[in-house]
């Protein structure tokens, strides 16, 4: 039997067999794109909680983490953190304590109006007294309480507790 190549095929020749052929328009199957960097930052953070670990490294390191291990660290869920400058993507130390139940990120962002961030306190949260949600909005990256206390509504990013 006759084989054909075409120009959109990157096709491999072994010992004088077709072994496989990867489309030249698509990514190999050991490269994965980034998704979402936050959301593997809080699923790294859960993970070596549930493990019982002290100490977790996250990286790539970006504002938005920061600013959510900065809500994190107000309420006392994460110890120190500390941003290692690798002149690259850059790494994120954590000291966890033992605090953490679950984290998560909610995916897309949907708009919170003040009006509807207690349905979304009711939806995520297991009970009213501990965890809070994490609002991105135009006075900053902040908790479900404050944005009720500022009278601010925005984007949602994610959940502690």
């Amino acid at each position: 039997s006759s084989f054909t190549t075409s120009s959109s095929c990157a096709c491999v020749w072994f010992t004088a067999l077709w072994t496989h052929c990867i489309p030249s328009n698509r990514l190999p199957i050991d490269q994965m794109v980034r998704i979402s960097v936050l959301n593997d930052a809080l699923r790294s953070i859960h993970n070596a909680q549930k493990r019982g670990k002290r100490q977790v490294l996250i990286r790539p390191s970006s504002k938005v983490i920061v600013k959510f291990l900065r809500v994190m660290q107000k309420h006392g869920y994460v110890g120190e953190f500390e941003i290692v400058d690798d002149h690259r993507a850059g790494k994120i130390v954590v000291n966890l304590n033992g605090r953490i139940n679950k984290c998560g990120v909610i995916s897309p962002r949907f708009d919170v109006a003040v009006r509807d961030i207690e349905k979304w306190v009711n939806n995520l949260l297991p009970s009213r007294q501990f965890g809070f949600l994490v609002l991105t909005t135009s006075a900053g990256i902040m908790d479900h309480e404050e944005a009720r206390r500022k009278r601010t509504g925005g984007k949602i990013l994610g959940f502690f507790y």
